[in-house]
């Protein structure tokens, strides 16, 4: 992975970190949700209509993924619902790297060797264990299930986005309008099964939603064009560093308590990024 993707990925992974946690804002999760892709399609609208519509054969690409979306916000919608941040969001996207990997290296023929896949699955248990509290302490079942299936829509939309921002061959183009469909179903979806009345409390959200936008427009737009820049699985990997991200906003931001289990997590990232790093 070149150097300067390397880089731009990483500060994906920090927004994406940032977006999240406006998640946790004090609104339903789903209101949530709702509110930050309503934000991204606004900031994303014109720039798609300065690029231009992509091709038609692209656009079975971009209904797949924002399908996909759809279930994923929902998960992670309803996992929040029921256990905290720091539990479902490093099992999410801890799930997600090594399964991304696993099948753009069996499926699509992804060069991955072995030192790249070691630093995978490195990142993978890191994150994993940022969300391990010991003895004592519950993760609610179905939180989990929503969890581990939020992992693997991040798994399904992360592939089907590469692949469709390769055949686009723009991934700004690709990345603008997924956006701004995104933005328009997930929006739509909300108002049917909620209704506007449901919907008017996330107005007093405005300016958190607005920055929560734009990281998460920012982050993901940027692993799209990563995605034509180097292999899939490994752009993955590195983004899901963001869990390293948040778990510092937690302690330095929230001042939760610095447990050793996040210590020993950082380090098994950080040695999972540099393995990826010298791939």
């Amino acid at each position: 992975m070149d150097f300067t993707v390397f880089l731009a990925v990483i500060a994906a992974a920090a927004m994406h970190a940032g977006w999240n946690a406006i998640l946790k804002i004090r609104l339903d999760p789903f209101l949530a949700v709702v509110l930050v892709n309503a934000a991204c399609g606004v900031i994303a609208l014109p720039a798609a209509l300065w690029l231009g519509p992509p091709a038609l054969h692209v656009w079975p690409w971009i209904g797949a993924s924002i399908a996909i979306h759809l279930f994923y916000y929902l998960t992670l919608s309803g996992a929040y619902r029921l256990a905290d941040m720091g539990q479902v969001y490093p099992v999410a996207r801890g799930s997600a790297p090594l399964m991304t990997t696993l099948i753009s290296l069996a499926v699509l023929g992804e060069p991955i060797d072995a030192q790249g896949f070691a630093g995978v699955a490195l990142l993978a248990v890191g994150i994993v264990a940022i969300a391990w509290r010991g003895q004592g302490t519950r993760f609610d079942p179905k939180a989990l299930r929503l969890a581990l299936a939020c992992g693997a829509s991040i798994t399904a939309y992360t592939l089907v986005d590469g692949l469709g921002a390769r055949a686009t061959g723009n991934p700004h183009v690709y990345s603008a309008w997924l956006f701004v469909m995104d933005s328009a179903l997930i929006t739509l979806f909300g108002l049917v099964w909620k209704g506007p009345a449901a919907l008017r409390p996330a107005l007093a959200f405005v300016g958190p939603g607005l920055a929560g936008g734009a990281m998460s427009l920012s982050a993901y737009w940027i692993s799209i064009w990563a995605m034509t820049r180097a292999p899939i699985g490994l752009v993955a990997a590195v983004r899901e560093s963001s869990v390293l991200f948040g778990a510092v906003i937690a302690v330095v931001v929230l001042h939760e308590p610095l447990r050793a289990n996040r210590l020993v997590a950082a380090a098994l990232i950080v040695g999972g990024l540099v393995l990826i790093k010298l791939h």
